[in-house]
């Protein structure tokens, strides 16, 4: 599927800032791509890892900004939630990247991850979004916070 690129956090962010929320919302998944996670076989759902129970969606990271961050800024909002899950990409295998699509909650994941039905593909996120991402996050100096990653 041919879809833009996003390829700088402002741009992003940006995205974030103009989305109307609507019934379906934004959301970064960490995949092959809708090509993939849409075709006939898997039907737009994902597995839990742990015991390959069928989930009822796909598992995504929700973009929507909490009322709760206030005027802060949207790229650092966004920077977090790829941040959170960028280990994925190495995790999962060649091929995986970050791609946001629109979609609508229909569940939460065993890791209360939302799980999104209707999906409509919006964009690949670029790496050096990634990377500038990365970089602001780490930025921020905290001592107790980092990646969703299991792994240790």
């Amino acid at each position: 599927m041919t879809l833009p690129t996003i390829s700088t956090l402002d741009d992003l962010a940006e995205l974030v800032r103009q989305d109307g929320g609507d019934a379906q919302d934004l959301f970064v998944r960490w995949s092959q791509g809708p090509d993939v996670d849409l075709d006939e076989q898997s039907l737009g759902r994902s597995r839990d890892a742990l015991t390959g129970i069928p989930l009822p969606g796909m598992s995504a990271n929700s973009l929507r900004v909490e009322e709760w961050w206030g005027d802060r800024p949207l790229d650092l909002w966004v920077a977090r939630r790829l941040y959170d899950y960028r280990h994925l990409r190495d995790l999962r295998g060649p091929g995986v990247r970050a791609w946001i699509l629109r979609g609508r909650e229909c569940s939460r994941g065993p890791d209360n991850e939302p799980l999104v039905v209707d999906a409509v593909p919006v964009a690949w996120v670029d790496d050096a979004v990634l990377e500038q991402g990365e970089r602001l996050v780490e930025d921020q100096r905290s001592p107790e916070w980092g990646s969703l990653d299991r792994r240790g």
